[in-house]
């Protein structure tokens, strides 16, 4: 099983975000700090249950302070290298 740490690529399970994808940020107990650069920015992180997250395969190499455009490009290129063109899904 792949396991949530700091960096990691997330899908989003519940929610009105649900199906976004999301960087982790931090960790904190049972609770994951979350960010995508557009809905969710870098100054203000969604803490999101760990529960509520699918891990993927991908883990980015954050800078100390990423910014909203590097998530964002970031997760453009994840989208774009496992979208699954037969099904019309994401692969993760």
């Amino acid at each position: 099983m792949v396991s949530i740490k700091t960096g990691s690529i997330v899908k989003s399970s519940a929610g009105r975000d649900k199906d976004r994808f999301f960087v982790v940020l931090g960790l904190e107990g049972n609770f994951a700090m979350i960010a995508d650069g557009d809905l969710r920015r870098v100054d203000k992180p969604k803490r999101k249950k760990l529960m509520h997250l699918k891990p993927t395969r991908s883990r980015l190499d954050l800078p100390e302070a990423p910014g909203n455009s590097l998530l964002r490009e970031e997760l453009r290129k994840f989208c774009q290298k496992n979208f699954d063109q037969e099904g019309g899904g994401v692969v993760v």
